[in-house]
């Protein structure tokens, strides 16, 4: 578990608490690509959507993990992409970056520049997903924001980011916690109907 007192976000999971009910994050699991001084990027993992990544980004189609759909990485941006891959065996291709200051146990991971030839970048890539939109922070936006309670941060695990089921994520991480976080993974979508 993260707390306050660590130099970054980069690399961790932001898992909104039930209280959290805008409709952009309700139940969302946000990995955070970016922390730095001016604010926090992250995008959401599991909102896939019904576009496949071959019909947006043709080039990239056959290299997208599974489900290779397009995913809404947040409310920010939606007419732009972000891309996140991990390298295989190879190393680093030209045309990816790996996270800075990322969480031990994600070494590999990294965003991938759309614009490098998919024929060799993607060839390199053990994974891939690609995400329109994403969710930002302003400085000091998202801090707030875990302190009154919004937020869970917790560490990423590399299966996390291309889980081929989107759709449990958000209760499968809950409950790997254990403790309190485990009780929330079951908590129903509309407390009233309890």
């Amino acid at each position: 578990m993260w707390n306050m007192d660590q130099s970054t976000l980069t690399g961790r999971l932001l898992v909104a608490a039930p209280l959290l009910q805008e409709d952009s994050f309700r139940r969302s699991v946000v990995f955070v690509v970016d922390d730095a001084d001016d604010g926090a990027l992250g995008v959401i993992l599991n909102r896939p959507l019904d576009a496949a990544v071959g019909e947006v980004a043709e080039a990239w189609g056959s290299y997208a993990s599974e489900p290779a759909v397009m995913f809404s990485g947040g409310p920010v941006g939606e007419d732009s992409g972000i891309a996140l891959g991990s390298v295989g065996p190879g190393g680093e291709p030209p045309g990816w970056a790996p996270l800075e200051g990322g969480a031990p146990g994600l070494e590999g991971l990294g965003v991938v520049d759309l614009d490098g030839p998919p024929e060799v970048l993607g060839g390199a890539l053990a994974a891939f997903r690609l995400f329109v939109g994403y969710a930002g922070w302003s400085s000091g936006q998202l801090a707030e924001e875990i302190g009154e309670g919004a937020w869970h941060v917790v560490d990423a695990l590399p299966g996390d980011l291309f889980t081929n089921v989107p759709e449990r994520l958000w209760s499968r991480v809950l409950r790997r916690q254990g403790g309190d976080l485990a009780l929330l993974s079951t908590y129903p979508d509309d407390p009233g109907l309890n």
